[in-house]
């Protein structure tokens, strides 16, 4: 929106306020919006959350640990994707098809995890939106979304696939992009609400992972940086910058409250928008595969429940002492504060690998 006052500014009033045009400019406004509406808002949904009762409901077979957690103040969610939406409706061109798809995903995927959360902790039901509607309204949003980036690509490269560490592999996927989308948005999604089961557990491998795919959007949205990396370059990919940036500043100031011990939970409905839009962004800068790595946290806890399910049907016996990994790694009786920072810790080490594609190939 303040690309085109900036323009108007320009041209009538004085020449400096071009300055608002720059990505990088921009990208900054955008993490410090996001941030400050997150910290200034925070408190005030906190109080409005704690007068509604919309209190965390702890599961039975959880942790006996996190039964002192019931009654915290869930669906603060809201608070990131407000000042998300905030951020990139005001920092972005709002002419770019990208930036729309990532506005569906961030809606849709939150309005589902908004009526799952409801249902927790309205109807103290801890199972929520059953997972069978859960799937299906995701698969709708992300199906469509994928079929939209597909029939409007305006160059191969929007649907090939780029291996990382090889600079001459790029596949084109045909319809099988629709396929690769669509199980990127959607495992993401379902990944990042997984994970987010301690405080603070989920939104630093978030805001770590989109620091990191704000490099791939500004490299590959670069004529002179992609051709140097040897890799796609997608003009409308750059301004995904400012949405990465956005999920920073957001998840920043969420982490202020949700840190250990935390002053309000995320709930599904941050979850699963923050997964879906991470997962749509690496599918439109081309680095879905790259995701795989750099997310490496939300894999381990995605792969421990399906080896943990997997194993208790096949065998009649459990892997772990619970899963998500997380939790059993608190059983084995390690506090949840060095459960978190580890987590962190090995994320950090994920993105880097991730960052090293662009120059290893």
């Amino acid at each position: 929106m303040f690309i085109w006052l900036a323009e108007y500014l320009q041209t009538n009033v004085a020449s400096a306020f071009n300055v608002l045009q720059y990505l990088t400019m921009r990208s900054i406004l955008s993490i410090l919006t996001a941030l400050i509406v997150s910290l200034w808002c925070g408190p005030l949904l906190i109080r409005k959350l704690q007068q509604l009762q919309m209190g965390q409901v702890v599961r039975n077979d959880g942790p006996e640990s996190h039964l002192v957690k019931t009654g915290t103040p869930t669906m603060g969610g809201l608070l990131i994707l407000g000042s998300i939406l905030l951020s990139v409706l005001l920092w972005t061109d709002l002419t770019n098809r990208y930036i729309w798809a990532v506005l569906v995903v961030l809606l849709g995927f939150g309005l589902v995890g908004f009526i799952d959360d409801y249902r927790k902790v309205i109807r103290k039901d801890p199972r929520g939106l059953p997972g069978r509607w859960k799937y299906f309204w995701q698969s709708v949003i992300a199906g469509g979304v994928a079929v939209y980036l597909y029939y409007s690509a305006l160059q191969p490269a929007e649907t090939a696939l780029l291996i990382p560490f090889f600079k001459d592999v790029m596949p084109q996927l045909g319809l099988g992009y629709l396929l690769l989308a669509y199980f990127v948005m959607v495992g993401t999604s379902n990944a990042v609400n997984l994970t987010d089961g301690l405080d603070g557990l989920a939104i630093m491998p978030t805001i770590m992972v989109a620091g990191a795919l704000a490099v791939f959007a500004y490299v590959t949205g670069n004529v002179n940086f992609s051709a140097y990396l040897q890799i796609p370059y997608i003009p409308e990919a750059a301004e995904l910058t400012i949405v990465c940036a956005a999920i920073v500043g957001a998840g920043l100031g969420f982490l202020w409250f949700n840190t250990y011990p935390a002053q309000v939970f995320m709930g599904d409905v941050g979850s699963l928008a923050l997964g879906g839009m991470l997962g749509l962004i690496a599918v439109l800068v081309r680095q879905e595969l790259v995701l795989v790595i750099m997310g490496g946290v939300f894999v381990m806890e995605t792969v421990s429940v399906m080896l943990q399910v997997g194993s208790y049907k096949l065998r009649g016996k459990r892997i772990f002492r619970m899963a998500p990994i997380h939790h059993h790694y608190e059983l084995k009786g390690w506090p949840e504060p060095r459960v978190i920072v580890r987590f962190w810790i090995l994320s950090l080490i994920f993105v880097l690998i991730g960052l090293a594609t662009l120059k290893l190939r």
